[in-house]
């Protein structure tokens, strides 16, 4: 294959380590993505990754239960530094260096979050693992993603999911569901379909930062989203229902 991409951004929701379980981290889930990443670098892309931790604890979900939201997502961003800490010893356990930055500092565990060394490990050919969302309250991980993309110089943002792009509805309910091979921003933002949430989507357009959204769950999409198939669905700046 040719490579399409330089230097890309991964962005995995803390779900997406699940697997099938009801919480935590599925390490079988892990080790592949693991894999597949390690073989991303070895094709000479440079690969960051923005990881949630949804699978641990959503800021959102402990408001709604009465705490501070504040202090929820603060304890969310915690969480994804469990998860990338997680994710770079599994990337490492396949020989590919990585280095956990965080937007909280935890120097005993990671860097704090530094644009130009982040760059600087990415033409060292190491996977950067940004962890602790932007260090801000009110503020997704989606949108961490968009931030980071844009401050790296990322060339796009892959968004693995548990589907294989985006739909006009939901394909599970509609079996007539139209699949989009690709989307402008505006649509997404018009007909809020949650692709990501509107800031990350508004960045990503300032800063003509294409985003494909793709299955996770398929053994060997992550290669082959980064080496340039089209195998989801990618929202830049043209739309097509296939």
């Amino acid at each position: 294959m040719t490579n399409t991409y330089q230097r890309v951004l991964l962005k995995l929701s803390g779900e997406a380590l699940m697997g099938d379980l009801a919480y935590g981290i599925d390490p079988n889930i892990v080790q592949s993505i693991a894999e597949e990443v390690s073989t991303v670098v070895q094709h000479g892309i440079q690969i960051a990754i923005v990881v949630g931790g949804g699978n641990i604890f959503r800021g959102i979900r402990g408001s709604a239960a009465g705490m501070d939201r504040a202090t929820a997502d603060y304890v969310g961003m915690l969480a994804t530094a469990m998860n990338a800490i997680t994710l770079q010893d599994a990337i490492e356990r396949n020989g590919t260096p990585t280095r956990v930055q965080t937007a909280i500092t935890m120097q005993e565990v990671a860097e704090p979050y530094i644009r130009r060394r982040a760059i600087r490990h990415l033409e060292k050919n190491r996977v950067v693992i940004f962890g602790a969302g932007s260090g801000n309250p009110f503020f997704t991980t989606d949108t961490t993603a968009a931030l980071r993309a844009a401050e790296i110089g990322a060339d796009v943002v892959f968004k693995g999911t548990k589907v294989d792009g985006v739909y006009d509805s939901d394909p599970k309910l509609n079996p007539d569901a139209k699949r989009f091979n690709s989307l402008t921003y505006g649509h997404v933002l018009a007909h809020d379909l949650k692709v990501m949430d509107g800031t990350a989507i508004a960045l990503c357009k300032d800063n003509n930062i294409p985003i494909m959204i793709f299955d996770l769950s398929v053994p060997g999409n992550i290669r082959r989203a980064v080496m340039g198939e089209l195998i989801g669905t990618i929202v830049g700046e043209s739309c097509e229902v296939s």
